[in-house]
């Protein structure tokens, strides 16, 4: 989902004007006061990217009365995070590129980093200390906890065929989901929102995250690497099965998928062709996105009972892109 698209779902001046204070709020709290860690710590936020969480922040704030300084300060304090996280992730896996770009650790190195993003996701904390309160401070470390379990649980599963549905539902319930909610959350209550408001906005935006994500999973099976900008079945090679595997693995073929995915050395473009195959003969990219469809039925249902304003029906449409996407994307599946 590139920012264009996000700008074509969301048809709300207000939130536009205000991502555009973001921005400015971005640079100005990245800056470390020494020119070295500044440039290190901006180098992925002057690259761009979606803003898909602060955006969604902004969204979710159209449900409450109040429109100050507030929506802005919890719109970068939930990007920092995400992008400090990045840095993080970018050292764990050893990348090379990110939104374009030389990664931080690939052009830098892995401690300068670790130190960089540790500087953003702080910076996050002082935020959320000054502006947004203390349930704020709170939900951000609560938060953070969440994304490092999330990370921990699937570096440990990585490589291995044994475990199922349910332990991939937790990663990626604290991988992306958690933040994705916790950023709508922040909005309904920095804009003063009603406590109703404010669950029922966590739980569609809950919905929403694991969405993003499975339907992420499936492109990564479906798609060209004209599409994505990487291999298709970049997952199965570094070892991550994501829902479609692993409900294959269960199925008639697992023991099958299980033994190529088990073969010694690296993993091979002929068993990659082969495993995705057999994922995609056997169905299960259907199964995950009736899934996801299920998913968002849930979200419409929270949400059924806020305001009939534009942000409750941009929320629908954004699922249904999510959803879409993998059709739209993909060859037959």
């Amino acid at each position: 989902m590139s920012i264009d698209t996000i700008r074509d779902l969301i048809e709300i001046p207000g939130i536009w004007e205000r991502m555009d204070r973001v921005e400015e709020r971005l640079l100005d709290v990245s800056r470390a006061g020494d020119d070295f860690l500044t440039e290190i710590a901006q180098h992925l936020l002057v690259a761009g990217g979606k803003r898909y969480r602060p955006v969604l922040t902004q969204l979710a704030g159209e449900f409450g009365p109040t429109r100050d300084r507030r929506l802005i300060e919890a719109g970068a304090a939930v990007e920092l995070i995400h992008i400090g996280s990045i840095y993080h992730d970018d050292v764990m896996d050893g990348a090379d590129t990110r939104r374009g770009t030389t990664s931080v650790n690939a052009r830098w190195d892995n401690s300068l980093a670790i130190l960089a993003g540790d500087f953003l996701i702080a910076r996050a904390s002082e935020i959320a200390a000054t502006y947004l309160g203390m349930a704020s401070v709170e939900l951000l470390a609560h938060t953070y906890r969440e994304l490092v379990t999330g990370q921990a649980l699937e570096l440990r599963l990585t490589g291995g065929v044994s475990h199922g549905p349910a332990d991939h539902y937790r990663v990626i319930g604290g991988k992306t989901a958690s933040l994705i909610r916790t950023a709508a959350r922040l909005g309904a209550l920095a804009a003063d929102a009603a406590a109703g408001t404010v669950e029922a906005v966590s739980t569609a935006t809950w919905e929403l995250g694991m969405v993003f994500q499975m339907t992420d999973d499936a492109l990564d099976l479906v798609s060209t690497e004209e599409d994505l900008g990487k291999p298709a079945g970049s997952d199965i090679r570094q070892g991550v099965y994501t829902l479609p595997v692993l409900y294959a693995l269960e199925g008639p073929d697992g023991s099958r998928i299980a033994s190529l995915l088990q073969e010694e050395g690296p993993v091979t473009e002929d068993v990659v062709e082969e495993v995705i195959g057999l994922v995609k003969g056997g169905g299960y990219v259907h199964r995950v996105l009736d899934e996801c469809r299920h998913r968002l039925a849930r979200a419409a249902d929270a949400t059924a009972g806020l305001p009939d304003i534009e942000a409750r029906a941009v929320f629908r449409r954004m699922g249904e892109f999510l959803v879409d996407r993998v059709g739209t994307v993909g060859a037959s599946y």
